[in-house]
Order: C-alpha cells, then structure tokens, then sequence
C-alpha cells in the first residue's frame, strides 16, 4: 500500500525540472505566508487581485524567454520588443488606425523581430548574446522614431475595447490580463509537452549536435523558439499601451532582467535541455510575491532590485552545480 502512495509521487519527481519546480513552489507558499504575516492586507482579496495582475505580464515575457533558453540561448531584445510594440500600436491608433488593424500590424512587426534574431543566430552562428543586443538595440530605436521621439498623446476614447480587453475588463471575476497569460500559457505549455515542436527544442538545447544528427532542423527550431519570444514580448506591449493609454518610448526597460528571472527562478536551466513552463509560473509569482510584499513592508525600489538579482546569481549558481558531473563545479569553487 506504501509502494502504491509513492508511486504518484516518484513518477512526479521523475520528470525532468520537476524536483527544482516543487523546491521553489515551497519557497513562494513560505514568501506569502511571511508577507502576510507582515501585513494581513497582503491577504486582502485587492491585493491578491492586483497582485496577479501584475504577475501576468512577468510570465508572459518568462515563457518566451524560456523557450529561448531551453535551446541554449538568450533573447535581450525583449524589453525593446515591448515598447516597440507599445510605440507602434498607441502611434497607429492615435492617427485614426482602428484597434484590430493596429494590433495586426503590431504583431507583425515584432514577429520580424523574433524572425531576424533566429536567422542570426541560427543561420548566421552570432552569439545569441550579440545577435539579440543588436536587435534591441536596433527596437528600441524603432520605438524612439515611431513618434518622432515623443511619446504619444492618448490612444482616446476609441481604443476604449481596446484597453478593456487587455487590462481593466474582467471576466469571471479576474481581470482580463490574467486570462490573456493564462490562455497563452496553456497554449505554450501543450506546444512544449505535447507537439514535435516542443521534443525538437529540448533536443536542441540538451545536445544539438546530436538532434541535427537525428533529422531535427536546428534553424527551424531556433527561429520558432524566438517567434514565441517575440509574439510574447508584443502581447505585454499591448498590455502596457492599454495600462497607460498611451505609447511611451521607455516601455520595457529591464523587461530582460524580469524574463530571465521568472525563468531561471523556476527552474529553466541557463544551459539548455532542461526546464518546465510551470517552473516559469512560479518564478514569475516569486518575482510578483517579492515585489508587491517588499513594498508592503516599506522597502526602496533600489533593495527590491538587490533582492531580486541576488535571488537570480543563486539560481544559476545553482543550476551549474546540480547539472555538473559529481559536482565538479562545487570542487572548483572551493578551491
């Protein structure tokens, strides 16, 4: 009887990613109950409310970042894909393009983005670190001239459905942005678990030598795995555009250090191969946790930082050490 109580739990810590995922799930159930010690209102149904408001955006970034990584790569172009988007969509409607079609088009131009930073660095072999620093570079600067170097007036009272839709209409009692990363994670996580799609990225990430040798295109996988990065990163830019109103060209910034983290955090290994989308979900909450229950308790914007980059250093410190072959890499940092 024993054996048949373990064995759902076994199968449960079989799976690849999934000991790192329930070790964090215990770490953010322990966050929430100090926080709400701190401060009861941390509990308050408002709270908990906003808090996953806030939280959808982090894990929406998160899942295109792990998708990245589970290749063995890295997207920086991602807070520049967010206010790109943010840009183009507020300065379309803004001169009278209807919210659909400025939507459309908007998807369209961050898809080129995800498009181009897979063709560098799968056909072109740059770095992904130098690949995607020259496309933020190069998206940020599209969402500098898209106005002309000015942020844009208000989007008005026609994109009202437009706003309702992304940010301040519910449904079902949750905000609509809740729906939208739920909806999105869903989508993603079957891709990743479920499809030829998903097996071929960690095949990629874990060895790629040996998944070309097994007929898995390389180039077709890496640029997928950026278009999910990009189309992801577009979605919180027209998140961002409904929040405000209007199109601000410092929208995204450190979205980067967000998306690693919601990643990493969850158990997303840095090396590649390896990582789940619900890890990706509990990092993301973490990240949420950490900054709506420091603010709570009163703490400057510049230690919610501290926190949050020391938290991320641990992740991969930790995550080469368990991947290194017996530890060798502890054995390196002893001497």
């Amino acid at each position: 009887m024993n054996q048949k109580l373990e064995s759902p739990y076994k199968r449960l810590l079989a799976i690849r990613g999934m000991g790192q995922v329930l070790t964090v799930t215990v770490g953010l159930i322990l966050l929430c109950i100090v926080f709400g010690l701190m401060n009861p209102m941390f509990f308050s149904s408002r709270n908990i409310s906003n808090l996953l408001r806030q939280i959808a955006p982090i894990l929406l970034i998160g899942i295109g970042q792990s998708y990245v990584l589970l290749i063995g790569q890295i997207d920086l172009s991602i807070g520049s894909v967010v206010g790109m988007s943010c840009m183009i969509s507020a300065t379309l409607m803004t001169r009278g393009v209807t919210p659909l079609v400025a939507v459309l088009i908007t998807i369209c131009c961050a898809l080129m983005v995800g498009l181009v930073n897979g063709f560098l660095v799968a056909w072109c072999k740059l770095p992904s670190f130098i690949g995607t620093l020259g496309t933020m570079t190069i998206a940020r600067g599209i969402a500098q001239i898209a106005n002309n170097n000015y942020n844009t007036d208000s989007i008005g009272d026609a994109a009202e459905g437009f706003r309702n839709f992304f940010y301040y209409g519910k449904s079902m009692g949750l905000y609509n942005t809740i729906w939208i990363a739920l909806v999105l994670w869903l989508v993603f996580n079957f891709i990743l678990t479920r499809t030829r799609t998903g097996r071929h990225i960690y095949a990629v990430g874990s060895n790629v030598e040996a998944a070309r040798l097994s007929g898995v295109s390389v180039v077709n996988t890496t640029i997928k795995a950026y278009l999910v990065s990009a189309f992801v990163s577009c979605v919180v830019g027209l998140i961002t555009t409904a929040t405000s109103g209007m199109g601000t060209m410092d929208a995204g910034t450190s979205y980067e250090l967000y998306a690693v983290a919601s990643s990493v955090i969850g158990g997303v290994s840095t090396l590649g191969g390896q990582g789940l989308l619900f890890g990706t979900v509990i990092g993301a909450s973490i990240w949420g946790v950490l900054q709506n229950g420091l603010q709570f308790a009163g703490a400057p914007i510049a230690i919610r930082n501290i926190v949050i980059g020391v938290i991320v250093v641990v992740s991969v410190l930790l995550d080469v050490i368990v991947r290194s072959n017996k530890g060798k890499s502890w054995k390196i940092l002893k001497k």
